[in-house]
């Protein structure tokens, strides 16, 4: 039986490649996490099984989009990290930058161990954190989260950073705008708005000036 990815998935990592210009070396580590993630994700539950089939659009690349947003940061903290996006994929594309980190946090030993694994493996400019975000008091360019919580909430864990000068950059969907309307309600803040390019109703939320209501 042949090990070669089927014609869709190429399709897939040829497109993440035009639109990131991810070199070669990028790509191999890509794909190297993208193999990794499948084999612990037999033994934990780091995404679903449906959305590894689509790593390159739903994962890759929703996460790599960030770069575009800000091409001039190069410390970075991934929010609730999970199963690493988009942390990891930051990484990829940081790793050679002078002061490049990552700091991946994420509260669930299990999940700890997967990120701690692929860092490792993969030599990324990145520290596992293992702790609660709101406790945290890392000092970073940008603070990102994807899928971790409603906007609300997710501005409560971003806070620390962000007192400390961090930009918010959220990968958010469909509900992104009501979400905005409910957050307004806890905290003051300026937002700019911006499509994705992996999902035609998902918006990247850019959050600066962060203070409570």
């Amino acid at each position: 039986m042949s090990d070669a990815p089927e014609p869709r998935e190429d399709r897939a990592a040829e497109r993440f490649a035009a639109e990131t210009g991810a070199s070669g070396e990028q790509m191999r580590l890509l794909e190297r996490l993208r193999l990794m993630l499948a084999d612990w994700n037999a033994r934990i539950n780091l995404v679903s099984a449906a959305s590894l089939a689509e790593y390159w659009i739903r994962h890759a690349l929703d996460s790599a989009q960030l770069l575009k947003l800000a091409p001039d940061a190069r410390t970075w903290i991934d929010v609730g990290s999970g199963a690493g996006f988009p942390g990891l994929v930051l990484a990829v594309f940081l790793k050679g930058a002078p002061g490049a980190k990552v700091w991946l946090v994420e509260s669930q030993a299990k999940k700890c161990r997967f990120l701690a694994a692929a860092v490792e493996a993969l030599d990324l400019p990145a520290e596992v954190v293992r702790a609660r975000a709101e406790a945290t008091k890392l000092k970073a360019d940008i603070v990102t989260a994807r899928a971790v919580a409603p906007l609300a909430t997710l501005l409560g864990y971003a806070a620390p950073a962000m007192r400390l000068g961090a930009t918010g950059l959220f990968l958010k969907g469909a509900g992104a705008a009501a979400e905005l309307v409910e957050a307004r309600r806890r905290w003051r803040f300026e937002v700019a708005s911006f499509p994705s390019v992996t999902n035609a109703e998902g918006r990247i939320l850019k959050v600066q000036g962060l203070a409570r209501a």
